[in-house]
């Protein structure tokens, strides 16, 4: 391998423009710094872009989905059941609120939760007398989950379905000659979205609920700012125009104007962000075909009726006959630090959950427990994907896995 300097190319990052740093710098030059005008202006635009009634700006990804289950109310008693394969803050957002978190396996080939999965312990915990209260599918890598099957299951049981769409902005999925878009809420009751830099806009840190609900859009309304109301209409009493009550408990989960000022410059560039990532994944893809890759690597299965907006580009390495996980996982493991040592950066999303020690110790999970969660993780790698990214730069990352294939 050549010693000289290369470009190092990381998993993800976001695009600034000119027109980006006008927009914040124009935004420091104003009167509001935070709740002011922008952050209604960001919620609109989102809103439209996504084709939902409500947009509710919050601070992070992770309090978008603590909000929206406050805002259904779910609590100490309340199960909820999440993906496996996930961040851990999907499963987090249910014990935030007292209510305990349990996975449903996931498809091998794709890292979607598996509805067969799904079905099965959403009527195993009904059975025991605590159905699922909350059932939060994941979109991951972009790729829509099957939120119609899992919006029938949610209301056989009476869940409430929270879609975790931090991956999917852009995405859309096809349902009985129907087109619909992740996070318009037609086959949830509320979704989660994420602005973190490597996501398809971004607001530095930041997140959105989205809801068609205008019940559960003035819940969220309300606990975003500690649950405080200043709508004279709603007050119990008042002493004059500058009262307001405490009337939930809330939190301070604002975004503030900058951050919005940013994530409406970006907004309007989201269909071309989109794109460009679906050109570099066809790149990928079309490359991954020939035998020279094909025998050791796979991308994720894409289902026809589902239009990824790949936040991220996942390949799996090729298993071996009789290989175990362990050994899948040395093998990735070289190909992660071969392809580290020439510059490009890849990730692994994600460690399984129930791997982690703190829902071992407090919630009970053990390894073992979501075997095709399992078979995922050990040979999953998240290659580098970002509408920046040049088609040199992605034949780069292959010329590169061409030449660590001889090493595995």
């Amino acid at each position: 391998m050549s010693t000289k300097s290369v470009k190092t190319l990381p998993y993800g990052r976001q695009w600034i423009e000119d027109a980006d740093v006008a927009a914040v710098a124009d935004q420091l030059r104003s009167d509001w710094l935070t709740q002011g005008p922008k952050i209604a202006d960001f919620e609109g635009a989102l809103a439209e872009a996504v084709g939902v009634k409500y947009a509710v700006a919050v601070s992070s990804g992770t309090a978008a989905l603590h909000l929206a289950c406050l805002a259904a109310g779910i609590g100490s008693g309340d199960v909820g059941v999440t993906s496996a394969i996930t961040f851990v803050a999907s499963a987090n957002c249910l014990r935030y609120v007292g209510a305990r978190p349990v996975l449903a396996d996931v498809e091998a080939d794709t890292g979607l939760m598996d509805p067969n999965s799904l079905k099965q312990v959403a009527d195993e915990l009904a059975q025991a007398g605590t159905p699922p209260r909350a059932i939060i599918p994941v979109d991951l890598t972009g790729q829509p989950a099957d939120l119609p099957a899992i919006q029938r299951i949610a209301r056989k049981h009476g869940a409430i379905v929270i879609e975790d769409a931090a991956h999917s902005l852009g995405a859309d999925y096809q349902y009985e000659g129907v087109i619909y878009r992740c996070g318009d809420c037609a086959h949830a009751d509320m979704a989660a979205l994420s602005f973190h830099p490597v996501k398809h806009i971004t607001t530095g840190e930041g997140g959105a609920v989205t809801t068609n609900d205008e019940t559960l859009y003035r819940r969220l309304m309300d606990l975003r700012t500690h649950g405080i109301v200043k709508d004279p209409e709603r007050l119990s009493r008042t002493d004059g125009p500058w009262y307001y009550e405490q009337q939930a408990l809330g939190f301070n989960y604002r975004i503030t104007d900058l951050q919005c000022a940013l994530g409406l410059s970006q907004i309007h560039r989201l269909d071309g962000f989109v794109a460009r990532r679906r050109e570099i994944a066809a790149l990928y893809d079309e490359e991954f075909k020939a035998p020279s890759l094909a025998e050791f690597y796979e991308p994720l299965r894409a289902h026809k009726d589902r239009r990824s907006s790949y936040h991220l580009y996942v390949v799996r390495l090729r298993r071996r006959a009789g290989e175990s996980n362990e050994e899948l996982n040395a093998r990735r493991r070289t190909v992660f630090e071969e392809l580290h040592a020439r510059g490009i950066r890849p990730q692994v999303h994600y460690i399984p959950v129930h791997w982690q020690p703190d829902f071992q110790k407090n919630v009970g999970m053990r390894r073992g427990d979501f075997p095709h969660a399992e078979d995922y993780y050990a040979g999953c790698l998240s290659l580098p994907m970002f509408p920046l990214m040049t088609d040199e730069d992605a034949r780069r990352v292959l010329d590169e896995l061409r030449s660590i294939s001889a090493l595995i």
